[in-house]
């Protein structure tokens, strides 16, 4: 148990595809549009779904059986981007419950941020398009800093850009990843269980702090702490 746990947490910091966003149909019409240019009919969002946190590399796997050493592979994931920037947000919505619980952060007092991979040129105007709350606290994508997750680096710089401590900060991710780059930055770590899960969806094997069903359960889960 990371001893993070007792303190009282200050800040929530959450990841953004699979954890506050549900980004897989847009993700995955993407990768069939690039199938589609090769002659290749669509798969269903299904196979897509597991894989919508890891990016072009995991959407090209499902969509070509395609890997970051193929010859090819620049050149479909840059097909891949082009579809995707232009339908960022046309299917893409919060999960049920985000919108809840980032209003009740915002009533307790609780600053909260968003920390993902996803480059900063998609992730920005996806959260604008999306509407989040102005009280978001930062912003920090998967370019502005050297090391992306499962590395520590955005989010230490999250906890800079909001004023608080890494141990009294909270990540909230969908991906083994999340809870490595948390526990690294000291943080006190929650597996979004509604979320993509990644390849491995066997949560108890994560070792996170908590783990959370849905969205309310985040608030179920801190607010005891917050009382201390």
């Amino acid at each position: 148990m990371n001893p993070n746990t007792h303190r009282v947490p200050q800040a929530i910091l959450f990841d953004l595809d699979g954890t506050l966003v549900d980004s897989a149909p847009d993700l995955g019409y993407a990768a069939n549009l690039v199938r589609e240019a090769q002659g290749l009919p669509h798969l269903p969002l299904s196979d897509y779904r597991p894989q919508a946190s890891n990016g072009a590399r995991g959407l090209l796997k499902v969509a070509l059986n395609m890997t970051m050493d193929h010859r090819d592979y620049e050149d479909r994931k840059a097909l891949f981007l082009k579809f995707y920037q232009a339908n960022l947000t046309t299917h893409s919505r919060l999960f049920d419950g985000v919108v809840e619980l980032l209003a009740a952060l915002d009533q307790e007092g609780l600053k909260w941020g968003i920390v993902t991979n996803k480059a900063g040129w998609l992730a920005e105007p996806m959260v604008a398009q999306l509407g989040f709350p102005a009280t978001c606290g930062c912003l920090v994508a998967g370019d502005s800093t050297p090391h992306p997750k499962p590395a520590p680096d955005g989010l230490l710089l999250a906890a800079r850009k909001i004023g608080v401590k890494p141990e009294h900060c909270i990540y909230v991710g969908d991906d083994l990843r999340d809870v490595v780059a948390g526990r690294a930055a000291g943080m006190m770590t929650i597996a979004a269980g509604w979320g993509y899960l990644g390849a491995e969806p066997d949560l108890s094997i994560w070792k996170a702090d908590a783990i959370a069903h849905t969205p309310a359960d985040v608030l179920a889960l801190i607010r005891p702490r917050m009382a201390r």
